[in-house]
């Protein structure tokens, strides 16, 4: 097999952590070389934020970032904030949008981003290969050997950016963490996050297609385990949205674990239990023969309605066929269903509809200030292939900026150092 030209540095991997670590060290003079098995770089950014791009938020914190260290984070943020990435991408020709806290690109085009990172790439002379398939990176005395089908390529420093499973037909097919493993690395069990979860509730079919305000709790073995509100997408197979996306990783792993996980929705957030109880029976008392399902409906979705009173002895009639303490007890168990709707959760979708991964390589083995292994000298890391996945809001991909920058850095000084 032919053996390609020496590099400094060879990132694996050509998403949005690699094209950023490529860049950091291709701007401290290392010759750079992107690895990229799809047949393009950065695909995956194209489908972020729905096509527009959601690339950074003001807010920033560990809070924001999941893991089993998420203060992992923290050195990275600190030197590469959410003003450093908007200043390089405005660097790069790429204006910013913001919208409370949440930076887009002001054109709302997601290949603004990708266009930008591109450009800035052959500007500085880095080389990417596309559709190459790595079967091996070995390491020896004076850098790395990446063995792939169309010969080898040798690099002083080598940055595995190759994400993790989450939408695998962008390119993010696990293949990293082998790579990882071979090199003496441990992963966490990878699984989907930022996914909707799969629910034995025996009312899905009704409230299908319905949008609506409420607040989700995540409950593993009885206990709460995480919680947000905003718009939740009651589907046929269970729940959706931006708040349950939000949940979804804690599901995710209590399920592997094998752990009994539950949701509560409180369909009426803004209102408390003994008021909207009071509400109902006022409402009942006002129009003795209007049925139970359309007094709820004058406060939740009529599909959320009908559901409700499906589960309610009684709700089916109407209030004036009731006895009064028939109404009340009927008045009682609705409000309590409005405010703690409870169903378990049975799943979660596949990698295939996850916007990100959960798990990967243990952080415990890498230097939060460089990136670089605590194993393997010259072997870097970048973006998601680690256990560390943020939020909704631009996190995960300012997570990508952050560790590829430092990564990239860490890289070009360990190469200067010799």
């Amino acid at each position: 097999m032919m053996t390609k030209k020496k590099m400094d540095v060879i990132v694996i991997g050509g998403g949005a952590s690699g094209m950023m670590a490529a860049i950091a060290a291709a701007r401290e003079g290392c010759r750079v070389l992107i690895l990229e098995h799809m047949d393009e770089p950065g695909r995956k950014i194209l489908a972020t934020g729905n096509g527009r791009c959601n690339f950074t938020n003001a807010a920033q914190g560990c809070e924001c970032y999941r893991g089993t260290t998420p203060a992992f984070v923290l050195p990275a943020l600190k030197k590469f904030g959410w003003k450093d990435v908007v200043d390089f991408f405005e660097e790069l020709g790429v204006w910013a949008r913001q919208r409370e806290g949440y930076y887009y690109p002001r054109s709302m085009q997601a290949s603004a981003i990708r266009q930008g990172l591109l450009s800035e790439l052959k500007r500085r002379k880095v080389q990417v290969e596309c559709g190459i398939g790595i079967r091996n990176i070995k390491k020896e005395r004076t850098g790395f050997v990446i063995e792939a089908k169309n010969g080898d390529y040798y690099g002083s420093a080598c940055i595995l950016a190759a994400g993790g499973k989450a939408s695998p037909k962008s390119g993010s097919d696990g293949s990293g963490y082998i790579y990882a493993e071979k090199l003496g690395h441990s992963c966490i069990q990878p699984l989907p996050a930022l996914v909707p979860l799969l629910t034995d509730a025996k009312w899905n079919r009704i409230t299908a297609g319905v949008r609506g305000e409420a607040r989700i709790t995540l409950y593993v073995r009885g206990k709460t385990a995480a919680s947000d509100s905003g718009e939740v997408q009651f589907t046929d197979y269970g729940l959706s949205g931006i708040p349950v996306f939000q949940v979804s990783r804690y599901a995710s792993r209590a399920l592997y674990e094998g752990e009994d996980v539950r949701v509560q929705l409180d369909l009426m957030a803004d209102v408390e239990e003994e008021a909207l109880f009071q509400r109902l029976i006022s409402c009942a008392n006002a129009h003795p023969f209007t049925s139970w399902k359309e007094l709820l409906s004058g406060m939740i979705n009529s599909k959320l309605s009908e559901a409700l009173c499906g589960l309610v002895k009684g709700a089916g009639g109407i209030p004036g066929e009731m006895t009064k303490e028939g109404k009340r007890k009927t008045a009682l168990e609705l409000s309590r269903l409005m405010k703690r709707l409870t169903c378990s959760v049975t799943g979660t979708k596949t990698f295939q509809q996850a916007q990100v991964t959960a798990g990967g390589v243990d952080t415990a083995q890498i230097d939060s200030s460089t990136m670089g292994s605590k194993l393997v000298n010259g072997l870097y890391f970048a973006g998601e292939i680690m256990d560390i996945d943020g939020i909704c809001g631009g996190y995960n991909l300012h997570w990508a900026w952050a560790s590829g920058q430092r990564a990239g850095k860490s890289a070009a000084e360990y190469v200067k150092k010799g």
